[in-house]
Protein backbone atom coordinates (compact mmCIF):
# COMPACT_ATOMS: atom_id res chain seq x y z
CA UNK A 1 0.00 0.00 0.00
CA UNK A 2 1.23 3.79 -0.34
CA UNK A 3 1.95 5.95 1.99
CA UNK A 4 -0.75 7.87 1.91
CA UNK A 5 -4.62 6.96 1.63
CA UNK A 6 -6.23 7.87 -2.03
CA UNK A 7 -9.37 9.53 -0.55
CA UNK A 8 -10.00 13.13 0.35
CA UNK A 9 -13.18 11.93 2.29
CA UNK A 10 -13.45 8.96 5.08
CA UNK A 11 -16.40 8.09 3.33
CA UNK A 12 -14.58 6.99 0.34
CA UNK A 13 -12.09 4.56 2.08
CA UNK A 14 -11.52 1.17 2.10
CA UNK A 15 -10.88 -1.62 4.44
CA UNK A 16 -7.15 -1.93 3.85
CA UNK A 17 -6.81 1.75 3.77
CA UNK A 18 -8.06 2.43 7.55
CA UNK A 19 -6.41 -0.84 8.62
CA UNK A 20 -2.84 1.06 7.29
CA UNK A 21 -4.12 4.14 9.35
CA UNK A 22 -4.61 2.49 12.26
CA UNK A 23 -1.04 0.51 12.24
CA UNK A 24 0.48 3.94 11.83
CA UNK A 25 -1.70 5.65 14.39
CA UNK A 26 -0.44 3.01 16.82
CA UNK A 27 3.27 3.53 15.40
CA UNK A 28 2.98 7.16 16.35
CA UNK A 29 1.30 6.56 19.54
CA UNK A 30 3.77 4.22 21.02
CA UNK A 31 5.37 7.61 22.21
CA UNK A 32 2.12 8.69 23.93
CA UNK A 33 3.37 8.73 27.56
CA UNK A 34 6.69 10.78 26.69
CA UNK A 35 4.14 13.44 25.26
CA UNK A 36 1.86 12.79 28.47
CA UNK A 37 4.61 13.55 30.14
CA UNK A 38 6.20 16.46 28.01
CA UNK A 39 3.08 18.24 28.84
CA UNK A 40 2.69 17.62 32.26
CA UNK A 41 6.62 19.43 32.98
CA UNK A 42 4.46 21.99 30.87
CA UNK A 43 2.96 22.99 34.52
CA UNK A 44 6.85 23.63 35.51
CA UNK A 45 6.15 27.68 35.92
CA UNK A 46 6.01 29.77 38.60
CA UNK A 47 2.68 30.95 38.18
CA UNK A 48 3.41 33.21 41.46
CA UNK A 49 0.91 33.08 44.58
CA UNK A 50 1.36 29.76 45.18
CA UNK A 51 4.44 28.36 47.47
CA UNK A 52 5.16 25.60 44.68
CA UNK A 53 3.83 25.38 41.02
CA UNK A 54 1.58 22.95 39.33
CA UNK A 55 3.70 20.74 38.55
CA UNK A 56 5.45 20.22 42.09
CA UNK A 57 1.32 20.38 43.31
CA UNK A 58 1.01 17.42 40.43
CA UNK A 59 3.67 15.45 42.18
CA UNK A 60 2.64 15.83 45.94
CA UNK A 61 -0.51 14.78 44.76
CA UNK A 62 0.82 12.11 43.52
CA UNK A 63 3.38 11.04 46.26
CA UNK A 64 0.17 11.66 48.87
CA UNK A 65 -2.33 9.19 47.21
CA UNK A 66 0.68 6.60 46.88
CA UNK A 67 1.98 6.87 50.40
CA UNK A 68 -2.07 6.55 51.00
CA UNK A 69 -2.10 2.85 49.75
CA UNK A 70 -4.37 3.87 46.30
CA UNK A 71 -3.74 1.74 43.76
CA UNK A 72 -1.96 2.77 40.24
CA UNK A 73 -4.70 4.09 38.55
CA UNK A 74 -5.70 6.50 41.22
CA UNK A 75 -2.11 7.92 41.56
CA UNK A 76 -1.59 8.84 38.29
CA UNK A 77 -5.17 10.53 38.19
CA UNK A 78 -3.45 12.19 41.59
CA UNK A 79 -0.28 12.87 39.13
CA UNK A 80 -2.51 14.04 35.98
CA UNK A 81 -5.33 15.72 37.83
CA UNK A 82 -4.19 19.23 36.69
CA UNK A 83 -2.72 18.58 33.16
CA UNK A 84 -5.19 20.68 31.47
CA UNK A 85 -4.45 24.01 33.77
CA UNK A 86 -1.49 25.09 30.79
CA UNK A 87 -4.63 24.89 27.63
CA UNK A 88 -8.02 24.72 29.75
CA UNK A 89 -7.28 26.93 33.09
CA UNK A 90 -11.37 27.12 33.78
CA UNK A 91 -12.22 23.17 32.50
CA UNK A 92 -8.80 21.76 33.22
CA UNK A 93 -10.64 18.35 35.47
CA UNK A 94 -12.46 17.70 32.40
CA UNK A 95 -9.71 17.85 29.88
CA UNK A 96 -7.58 15.28 32.45
CA UNK A 97 -10.58 13.48 32.58
CA UNK A 98 -10.60 13.10 29.17
CA UNK A 99 -6.97 12.00 28.65
CA UNK A 100 -7.45 9.32 31.06
CA UNK A 101 -10.76 8.20 30.10
CA UNK A 102 -9.54 5.20 27.73
CA UNK A 103 -7.06 4.06 30.61
CA UNK A 104 -9.28 4.26 33.88
CA UNK A 105 -12.77 3.32 35.39
CA UNK A 106 -15.43 4.87 35.38
CA UNK A 107 -14.92 5.69 38.71
CA UNK A 108 -11.83 7.53 38.25
CA UNK A 109 -12.64 9.32 35.60
CA UNK A 110 -16.05 10.74 37.04
CA UNK A 111 -13.75 11.69 40.14
CA UNK A 112 -11.08 13.89 37.94
CA UNK A 113 -14.13 15.25 35.74
CA UNK A 114 -15.53 16.81 39.18
CA UNK A 115 -12.44 17.59 41.06
CA UNK A 116 -12.51 21.12 40.65
CA UNK A 117 -16.35 21.45 41.75
CA UNK A 118 -15.25 19.36 44.54
CA UNK A 119 -12.20 21.54 45.48
CA UNK A 120 -14.28 24.81 45.38
CA UNK A 121 -15.63 23.44 48.82
CA UNK A 122 -11.88 24.90 50.09
CA UNK A 123 -12.09 28.49 48.47
CA UNK A 124 -15.08 29.38 47.30
CA UNK A 125 -17.21 31.07 50.01
CA UNK A 126 -14.12 33.29 50.01
CA UNK A 127 -14.61 34.36 46.85
CA UNK A 128 -18.31 35.10 46.68
CA UNK A 129 -19.06 31.68 45.66
CA UNK A 130 -20.61 28.74 46.89
CA UNK A 131 -18.14 25.99 48.32
CA UNK A 132 -21.24 23.61 48.44
CA UNK A 133 -21.39 23.66 44.96
CA UNK A 134 -20.37 19.71 44.94
CA UNK A 135 -23.35 19.46 46.98
CA UNK A 136 -25.43 18.75 43.70
CA UNK A 137 -23.86 15.80 43.51
CA UNK A 138 -24.92 14.32 46.87
CA UNK A 139 -26.43 10.64 46.19
CA UNK A 140 -23.85 10.39 43.51
CA UNK A 141 -22.08 6.69 44.09
CA UNK A 142 -18.95 8.45 43.64
CA UNK A 143 -19.49 11.77 45.65
CA UNK A 144 -17.41 11.02 48.93
CA UNK A 145 -14.75 9.35 46.72
CA UNK A 146 -14.23 12.73 44.91
CA UNK A 147 -15.02 14.42 48.15
CA UNK A 148 -11.94 11.92 49.56
CA UNK A 149 -9.55 12.77 46.49
CA UNK A 150 -9.42 16.65 47.25
CA UNK A 151 -9.42 16.54 50.78
CA UNK A 152 -6.46 13.38 50.86
CA UNK A 153 -4.35 14.45 47.40
CA UNK A 154 -5.30 17.82 46.06
CA UNK A 155 -6.28 20.68 48.79
CA UNK A 156 -3.62 20.07 50.93
CA UNK A 157 -0.71 19.09 48.33
CA UNK A 158 1.31 22.71 48.25
CA UNK A 159 3.73 21.80 50.97
CA UNK A 160 7.23 23.33 49.75
CA UNK A 161 8.45 21.12 52.74
CA UNK A 162 6.56 17.57 51.53
CA UNK A 163 8.90 15.10 50.55
CA UNK A 164 7.76 14.70 47.26
CA UNK A 165 8.42 11.61 44.72
CA UNK A 166 9.77 12.68 41.61
CA UNK A 167 8.61 12.31 38.46
CA UNK A 168 10.59 9.29 37.35
CA UNK A 169 9.11 7.39 40.48
CA UNK A 170 5.89 7.58 39.05
CA UNK A 171 6.63 7.26 34.89
CA UNK A 172 6.58 3.33 35.05
CA UNK A 173 3.38 3.74 36.81
CA UNK A 174 2.21 5.91 33.84
CA UNK A 175 3.56 3.41 31.70
CA UNK A 176 1.66 0.43 32.63
CA UNK A 177 -1.68 2.15 33.09
CA UNK A 178 -1.29 3.69 29.55
CA UNK A 179 -0.38 0.03 28.25
CA UNK A 180 -4.12 -1.01 28.95
CA UNK A 181 -6.20 0.68 26.28
CA UNK A 182 -7.28 -0.52 23.13
CA UNK A 183 -7.03 2.43 20.53
CA UNK A 184 -10.24 3.02 18.23
CA UNK A 185 -11.51 -0.93 18.29
CA UNK A 186 -12.02 -0.05 21.97
CA UNK A 187 -13.36 3.37 21.74
CA UNK A 188 -15.75 2.12 19.08
CA UNK A 189 -17.11 0.00 21.54
CA UNK A 190 -15.67 -3.38 20.91
CA UNK A 191 -13.87 -3.69 23.92
CA UNK A 192 -14.19 -2.70 27.92
CA UNK A 193 -12.36 0.08 29.63
CA UNK A 194 -10.89 -1.38 32.82
CA UNK A 195 -12.39 -1.44 36.01
CA UNK A 196 -16.07 -1.05 34.28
Amino acid sequence: MDVEVKWTRMEDGTEEEFRHLMELEAAFNRDLVDRVLAHLRLLDVDWGGYRINRYRHCLQSATRAHRDGADEEMVVAALLHDIGDIIAPYNHGELAAALLKPYVSDRVHWIVAHHGIFQGYYYNHHLGGDRHARDRYKGHPWYDDCAYFCHAYDQNAFDPDYDTEPLEFFEPMVRRLFAGAGGHLELAGAAERPGT
